[in-house]
């Protein structure tokens, strides 16, 4: 809950020109509902993509201050982080929740962000990937392999959010590599190839080139770091050659 429209869009019209010669990364911006629609405009005709931040599974009706997949689509994005640790946390979204709005994220033509990860209790438990398996197995049911093959999956070990403690690159690859592994045994090997499995926990410009030089790592889902358009531009740059930075 960053940014007015105002300072989104300078911070968009900065950062254009910014990364307009990054070759090799696919760039996105998330900001509030009230700016995505400028900013869209604002990135119209650049390599910038534009993401909401959450969604609601459905079309229309009585829920009010809920914004759904067409609303989002109609203003421009082309991507919608959902199920992020703050949601889950603060907002008491389940697993089953997520799985809704991916699906209708799906269904209104929005690739979704999908952010799983587990909380430090569960780590300090060495449940972390009983509970990437859940939150994976829960959260994609019933998405065939051809659509898992175009969403983002986003880890984020909630222990490394906000904290300035961050994965490891190896526990980073680590977590992606089973990530991965279980894509490809329930969804097939192309599905868990051309799905991009993204890091996000405490990002920065000096540890972005370490994380995603791990071999599952193929781009990162930037936090605090993105505020300041230049250290984001510098995380980019220094991404260019992996997939995704957003």
């Amino acid at each position: 809950m960053f940014k007015t429209v105002h300072e989104a869009v300078v911070f968009v019209k900065e950062c254009r020109g910014l990364v307009k010669d990054a070759a090799g990364v696919e760039i996105v911006i998330a900001p509030p509902f009230t700016a995505v629609h400028p900013v869209a405009e604002a990135a119209r005709n650049t390599n910038i993509g534009v993401a909401a931040q959450n969604l609601y599974w459905e079309r229309e009706g009585a829920f009010t201050g809920e914004v759904s997949a067409a609303m989002i689509k109609e203003a421009g994005a082309e991507y919608v982080i959902v199920g992020h640790s703050e949601r889950r946390r603060l907002f008491g979204e389940t697993d089953a929740m997520v799985n809704r709005k991916v699906v209708a994220a799906i269904g209104g033509g929005l690739t979704p962000i999908v952010c799983v990860g587990e909380t430090l209790d569960e780590r300090e438990r060495n449940e972390t990937l009983n509970v990437l398996d859940r939150q994976i197995k829960d959260g994609l049911d019933g998405l065939t392999a051809d659509t898992i093959a175009g969403l983002v999956i986003a880890y984020e070990p909630v222990w490394a959010i906000g904290t300035g403690r961050n994965a490891t690159a190896a526990q980073a690859g680590e977590a992606h590599a089973h990530i991965r592994a279980r894509l490809r045994q329930w969804f097939g090997g192309d599905a868990a190839e051309n799905c991009h499995l993204i890091y996000g926990g405490s990002v920065k410009p000096d540890n972005i080139r370490e994380l995603v030089a791990e071999a599952d790592v193929d781009g990162a889902l930037v936090g605090g770091a993105s505020l300041d358009v230049r250290g984001f531009a510098d995380i980019v740059a220094r991404a260019a050659g992996r997939r995704l930075a957003v």
